[in-house]
């Protein structure tokens, strides 16, 4: 069985996929000129080079090619899943081709069609993809550029590019488009110098607002995902799940799906499925299925997991440290000691895990919610002891990852499935199986310790972490006396544990800027000007004010008002939040009123795309810092929708602006990640200097800021 009907539905006229082997990559590839290049390798590029075309194996993760109708096809690993990347990553090849972005194609973490890339994570794309992909497309250009000038017979100095056609100076009717020039060549380049790409000055398409070129297909419901894929002969799935994650499979009784026609029950170690035709069937029928299970010791609950973790994790590993620790505290006037935590969190992505998928003539194709095809297809290959290449990740959309899509559970039970039915299966986890396996953002704690000298000098920094990591962390306050340290354990969570957009660095973040607050307001100092005289970074100082002057700092507050100021670097990208909330004494509500973010983060290729993901960062931030929590004893988990897992509303998202340091002729950072860092810190220091109530633990409830008001 081969879908075709579902290659043409999903790539419509972008892309005719091919099936071949990776191996023959280069000899199997149409013609045109194609420039491939290794992403590893950006900073080792000094000459040119040039490969057979006959060459089969190659250290490369991404190439472009343009074809033989001037279009230009961009492959890479990376995935789209609302981070924009889609169009990013095009105006940069446009932009170095002479091209519109109408002309590039982007083919994206097929495992078949695409290089190998290890997964869409850590804001890395933009990067480290975008100066590289930028290269490629600068030496596809010279290459026109040279058969431009043998064919026209002017010097390539004499030539002009405009949206792919190339003209000479003083003659545009002497002229040749990208199309003409690629007919009947096959050239293959692997990129090994550092081209000459553009200037800031010069361009036309990168730093120009570009609305996602999935927009409309999102928007209009054309665009597929995982769950969209329709298979002839397909089944349904639904997993039997105990109430309690990490229970083990004792006993099933399965007497009761003989009332169900055309239900099959589905058996492997401990997963138990039903499939059936219709979706709606195999959930009743799931529901018939009596197992039962042997459920874990619970060793902690939400309350107790704090004292948990600090008691079972001894040993430490020193992250930073400079100075001397005895020395800061006896130059230090006053001295500061405070405990910071910070719950789990799940990621509560818009579309569930999903897969479909169906094995035939020995090989597996699956289209799967997954930020790391390649990881996932080495998953597969290694749980069914096939060849890779027998395994195909297809092209798909994701509807929301956070880091919560990289482990791919989903794809290996659904693979299970189809292979013990042997049909076409696909299999959606529901919003209850989401919230039990879904991997949590780990619980920590944050033990800090601050001196501070009688002129508001930081002199000492004592920064115990336990189980956020270190991401995040390196100081940039200039303080001669520091230690960073990290305490984790293997397996010491009650269930599953995994990276969350800027993983751990929401947390330590929230505990370093709400104990910087905490230390300026025992000397007595402006938070603002506190952090002013003790920043060495530069940059990051720069952002703060960049922030400040956007806010209005001095602005007189309303009665009940607070600002807040949390600082925070993440994926190269420095940034500033400076909130306004009011909060209520009577009840303890909180109400956003206005968010001011402010980040450096370099060359800005899409500002349209920057801006919709820093807002996208904040609103998720008010989550975790106002609303969020995963309750639980042991692996019993409380939530199991949005009725008992509260997430940001439109009708609580508060009045946001972004602002962007101009540095277009430097280096891109993150963009999709570091906005979210500091909202829990900018919060819980606005709730502080709106009623005095200091909240060392997230999310910031009424009811904790009810009990620090009567506390005083």
């Amino acid at each position: 069985m081969r879908p075709d009907k579902i290659d043409e539905l999903y790539f419509s006229d972008v892309n005719k996929p091919v099936l071949f082997d990776r191996r023959k990559f280069l000899k199997t590839l149409g013609k045109g000129i194609i420039v491939i290049f290794s992403l590893s390798k950006l900073s080792l590029l000094q000459g040119w080079g040039q490969t057979s075309a006959d060459e089969e194996e190659l250290d490369f993760n991404a190439y472009i090619r343009v074809k033989e109708d001037g279009r230009v096809d961009c492959y890479t690993g990376k995935i789209e899943m609302g981070q924009g990347i889609i169009t990013s990553l095009a105006q940069v090849v446009a932009e170095e081709l002479e091209i519109s972005i109408e002309s590039v194609d982007m083919i994206m973490g097929d495992t078949e069609l695409c290089p190998y890339d290890a997964g869409t994570w850590g804001s890395l794309t933009t990067r480290f993809a975008d100066p590289v992909l930028r290269a490629a497309a600068a030496e596809a250009r010279e290459i026109l550029l040279k058969f431009a000038s043998e064919k026209l017979g002017e010097p390539i100095e004499n030539l002009s590019i405009n949206n792919g056609i190339i003209s000479a100076n003083t003659n545009e009717t002497n002229s040749v488009s990208y199309a003409a020039l690629t007919k009947g060549k096959k050239i293959v380049h692997s990129l090994k110098n550092k081209p000459e790409i553009k200037k800031a000055k010069d361009f036309k398409i990168i730093g120009k607002p570009v609305i996602s070129t999935d927009a409309i297909a999102k928007v209009t419901g054309k665009a597929l995902f995982s769950g969209d894929i329709k298979l002839p002969g397909m089944v349904y799935a639904t997993v039997v799940r105990p109430n309690i994650f990490g229970s083990k499979k004792i006993s099933v009784n399965a007497s009761e799906l003989l009332e169900f026609e055309g239900v099959e029950l589905i058996e492997d170690g401990d997963l138990v499925a039903v499939v059936h035709l219709d979706p709606e069937v195999a959930n009743k029928a799931a529901r018939k299925v009596s197992v039962i299970w042997d459920a874990p010791e619970a060793k902690a609950d939400s309350e107790s997991i704090f004292k948990y973790l600090e008691d079972t994790i001894k040993e430490s590993k020193v992250f930073e440290e400079e100075g001397n620790l005895d020395t800061g505290k006896s130059v230090s006037k006053t001295i500061i000691e405070a405990e910071y935590y910070d719950g789990y969190k799940a990621h509560a992505p818009m579309e569930t895990h999903s897969a479909t998928c169906y094995f035939e003539n020995g090989k597996l194709t699956m289209w799967a919610s997954t930020q790391t095809p390649f990881g996932t297809r080495e998953q597969l290959a290694k749980t069914f002891d096939m060849p890779i290449e027998n395994v195909h990740i297809k092209q798909i959309f994701l509807g929301g990852g956070f880091g919560g899509k990289i482990y791919n559970e989903q794809a290996i039970e659904a693979a299970k499935i189809a292979k013990l039915c042997d049909k076409p299966v696909q299999l959606v986890w529901s919003r209850r199986e989401e919230f039990m396996y879904d991997r949590f953002r780990p619980a920590a704690l944050m033990k800090v310790v601050s001196g501070v000298d009688g002129s508001g000098k930081l002199n000492l920094w004592e920064f115990d972490i336990y189980c956020a990591g270190t991401r995040g962390t390196s100081l940039f306050y200039d303080i001669p006396n520091n230690r960073t340290r990290m305490f984790n354990k293997d397996n010491i969570h009650p269930f599953g544990t995994g990276a969350w957009r800027a993983p751990g660095n929401n947390s330590t973040t929230f505990a370093r800027e709400s104990h910087i607050d905490v230390t300026a307001h025992a000397v007595g100092i402006d938070v603002l000007e506190f952090r002013l005289n003790n920043l060495k970074n530069k940059n990051m100082a720069a952002t703060l004010q960049l922030a400040a002057e956007t806010f209005g700092w001095d602005r007189k507050k309303e009665d009940g008002h607070g600002y807040g100021i949390a600082l925070g670097e993440d994926a190269g990208t420095c940034v500033a939040i400076i909130t306004e909330v009011h909060v209520d004494k009577i009840t303890g509500m909180v109400t956003p009123i206005k968010m001011i973010c402010a980040q450096d983060m370099g060359q800005i290729v899409n500002p349209h795309g920057a801006k919709v993901q820093t807002e996208g960062g904040l609103t998720m931030g008010l989550g975790y810092a106002l609303y969020e929590d995963i309750e639980f004893n042991g692996g019993k988990i409380k939530a199991r929708n949005f009725n008992s897992y509260a997430i940001t509303k439109f009708s609580v998202t508060p009045k946001i602006e972004c602002v962007f340091m101009d540095k277009m002729d430097s280096k891109p950072q993150g963009g999709g990640e570091p906005a979210i860092i500091c909202v829990g810190g900018a919060i819980a220091n606005a709730v502080y200097d709106a009623c005095g109530a200091r909240i060392n633990r997230m999310p910031i409830t009424p009811k904790r800021i009810l009990q620090a008001i009567q506390k005083g």
